[in-house]
């Protein structure tokens, strides 16, 4: 039985290898990809409640307390 000659296969092996890196390289790098999204910003609207618009005589105890 004749003996498998396999002296070639590094280099066949090594050129394949190459041969499918640059091809992937090829596909990957003429890929358009999204730009990042941008942050958004929102506008927030205060809204006023009962207790800031009017000013009653129950706090005027409590803030004199504080000085």
């Amino acid at each position: 039985m004749p003996q498998l000659d396999t002296s070639t296969w590094f280099t066949t092996v090594i050129s394949s290898m190459i041969t499918l890196f640059i091809l992937f390289q090829l596909k990957i790098s003429t890929q358009s990809f999204p730009a990042p999204p941008s942050p958004k910003t929102f506008l927030t609207q205060k809204t006023k409640t009962p207790w800031e618009l009017k000013w009653t005589k129950i706090y005027l105890p409590l803030l004199s307390l504080q000085q």
